[in-house]
């Protein structure tokens, strides 16, 4: 097949060589023709050296690749690829499991597919696209899952209307492309249960990223009592209360998520007395609660999505973590987070950095975390390392 070939400008070419997989519109020198919203293009040297192939676009990120090597993108192509993802979802004991049916089978540039993401929950997977070339082959993706699970996966639900680029252009609608399933469900994750609706729920239903830190959590929690913030549907608290926490306190600013936090715990605990659960602003409640803890969780929203935002966000997560930290009990736990991908992981750590030496509180780092293994990060697309996480003890 042939395909529109983009030309890069003279030493444009080094980030492909080392298999960055982005292409700026600034580097490029010229395009022989006029290719439409997601077409597949190849990508030349200047001095007409095949570099990659991959989706094009009209914004600022032109070309995303999919493959650096010179071969047609096919049902072929996209077999290999998601067959890949599974077999290392495999390897990792995701799949098959009999306590866990939540993960994610491809995280984007993490899994060399620029622009995708595919979460299973249970028999149902949801794809979310954030590039118009993802989206225009969803329906070979969606057949092409069906068909590697072999009978397990029913549905393909697309979840893309809030993250596709040009959407008054496309008008993407959620909905199910594959199958007929249901758009909630009771989901296990380490043994624990959880109601999830990737129909109404933030990201594809559940924040499927923080799983092992949420285990990590539990075996912190024995003996404790533990104030989970910014605790949307109580994960962290589920986990905490499984590890034999005294007493666990939700804090989230939405009412909907305050009552699915209670609806997991009672799902999981007949008697869910030690379990008490606020709607209220987080930094509001650790402003005014007069409560100590053994154990805070600090897990907020991107407070940074933009690069001009940087500066803000590190003051944001200073004052947060300085607020955390006076609630905490002497020898307290504190889990702290950070899911914005322009703070980088050294930003975060000075912010905390900044919090403890404000708060003249002897602290220590006991865990540096991150995503898990089914959020690879490509070594030559750092920008793929979005979540950042420490515990400190402080005396």
């Amino acid at each position: 097949m042939n395909y529109i070939k983009i030309t890069l400008k003279p030493g444009k070419e080094q980030s492909l060589q080392r298999f960055h997989p982005w292409v700026f519109s600034g580097a490029i020198k010229r395009i022989d023709g006029t290719p439409d919203e997601g077409e597949v293009v190849e990508v030349f040297s200047s001095d007409g050296l095949f570099l990659g192939i991959g989706h094009y676009h009209s914004g600022s990120i032109t070309v995303r690749i999919l493959s650096f090597k010179q071969e047609p993108i096919n049902d072929d192509f996209w077999s290999i690829k998601l067959r890949d993802a599974l077999n290392h979802r495999k390897a990792l004991g995701l799949y098959p499991s009999t306590t866990t049916n939540i993960f994610r089978l491809v995280h984007g540039e993490g899994d060399n597919l620029p622009g995708l993401i595919v979460d299973i929950y249970g028999d149902t997977a949801v794809v979310q696209c954030h590039s118009i070339g993802m989206y225009l082959v969803r329906d070979i993706i969606a057949k092409t899952i069906l068909k590697i699970f072999e009978g397990y996966i029913k549905s393909v639900y697309d979840k893309s209307s809030g993250t596709l680029p040009l959407r008054e252009k496309f008008n993407p609608t959620d909905g199910f492309i594959a199958g007929e399933g249901h758009l909630s469900s009771m989901l296990l994750e380490y043994g624990n249960k959880f109601d999830i609706s990737w129909d109404e729920g933030q990201k594809t239903g559940f924040f499927i990223d923080q799983r092992e830190n949420r285990r990590l959590v539990q075996e912190y929690s024995k003996g404790k009592t533990v104030l989970n913030t910014f605790g949307y549907t109580g994960g962290f608290s589920v986990f905490a209360l499984q590890g034999g926490a005294t007493e666990v306190t939700t804090v989230d600013s939405s009412e909907k998520a305050i009552f699915l936090s209670k609806k997991n715990v009672a799902a999981n605990f007949e008697n869910g007395s030690n379990h008490k659960a606020f709607a209220v602003d987080a930094f509001e409640y650790l402003r005014t609660t007069k409560d100590t803890y053994d154990l805070i969780i600090l897990d907020p929203p991107a407070f940074a999505k933009h690069r001009d935002a940087l500066k803000n966000a590190l003051q944001a997560y200073k004052r947060l973590n300085l607020a955390a930290i006076y609630k905490l009990n002497p020898g307290g736990i504190l889990f702290t987070f950070s899911c914005s991908q322009v703070v980088n992981r050294t930003d975060f750590r000075n912010a905390v950095f900044s919090a403890c030496a404000i708060s003249g509180r002897e602290a220590s780092i006991l865990h540096q975390l991150t995503q898990p293994a089914d959020h690879p990060i490509n070594i030559y697309h750092p920008e793929g390392e979005y979540l950042k996480g420490l515990v400190i003890r402080v005396k």
